[in-house]
């Protein structure tokens, strides 16, 4: 195949709809990739449905998440305007070809044997929650974790009119159309409220199914959420979350 034909090969790939994306932001987690991945594989055996996977990893290299990405048929992309949370996902939309997007950790903690359960509800929803406070959901955290997570999601869901019991678990299913047409700013973890209010605010009678799952522990290295900076973080993440929702309800008078 000549050069010119290769390319072209590429860009039709890189064109080609599918029906799932799945996007997992990804730093200095190589070890946990190399289970994670050949478990998200083995779900796609049973499960009829063309998908791809994309890690989005930090903007320069940091281990060898690219080659384990490779081995496994996963498409390995570093993300674009920072090194953050908040950019990783941005990017990971952006580059979605899927008509709906499923997001999750690289450590572990959200098993991928979930997937077709989540996927089961996707068409007739517009968001699918992995939930851990619906009946039959649980986590294996730490109780002061537990307990902070609780009344992190009572406050955002309260305050922010937010109709889902699980707000802060990234471990949910979106559809892909709804997610790119609005415009996402937050940086850190709070970008995940924050796609919950603006698909809110953009799609009048959003449609949220959540299914109940077991929130594991991170299989190896370290958490990326400092529990102090959560504390810290808290009431400045609410305060910018109820200015964007605020902002939203005096352009829709």
């Amino acid at each position: 195949m000549s050069q010119a034909a290769a390319c072209r090969s590429g860009q039709d790939f890189m064109n080609t709809p599918v029906e799932l994306s799945i996007v997992i932001p990804a730093c200095l987690e190589e070890e946990n990739l190399r289970l994670l991945l050949p478990r998200i594989n083995a779900v796609f055996t049973e499960l009829p449905a063309s998908h791809e996977i994309l890690v989005v990893d930090t903007m320069e290299p940091a281990d060898n998440t690219a080659a384990v990405c490779g081995a496994n048929g996963a498409v390995h992309i570093r993300r674009t305007g920072g090194n953050a949370y908040g950019d990783a996902v941005r990017t990971g939309i952006a580059r979605a070809r899927g008509a709906h997007i499923l997001f999750m950790d690289a450590d572990g903690s959200h098993s991928p044997e979930y997937i077709p359960q989540l996927y089961r509800h996707a068409a007739e929803n517009d968001i699918v929650a992995a939930s851990r406070y619906v009946r039959g959901g649980a986590t294996e955290n730490p109780w002061i974790l537990i307990f902070m997570s609780r009344v992190l999601n009572i406050v955002f869901r309260v305050l922010l009119r937010i109709g889902c019991l699980d707000v802060s678990n990234s471990y949910k299913l979106y559809r892909a159309e709804l997610l790119k047409e609005i415009r996402l700013t937050c940086s850190n973890f709070d970008i995940i409220e924050e796609i919950l209010i603006k698909c809110a605010m953009a799609k009048r009678g959003l449609r949220i199914r959540e299914v109940p799952f077991v929130f594991k522990k991170r299989m190896f290295g370290q958490t990326k959420r400092s529990l102090l900076r959560f504390m810290f973080s808290f009431y400045w993440t609410l305060l910018k979350l109820l200015a964007i929702k605020a902002a939203g309800t005096r352009r829709g008078a």
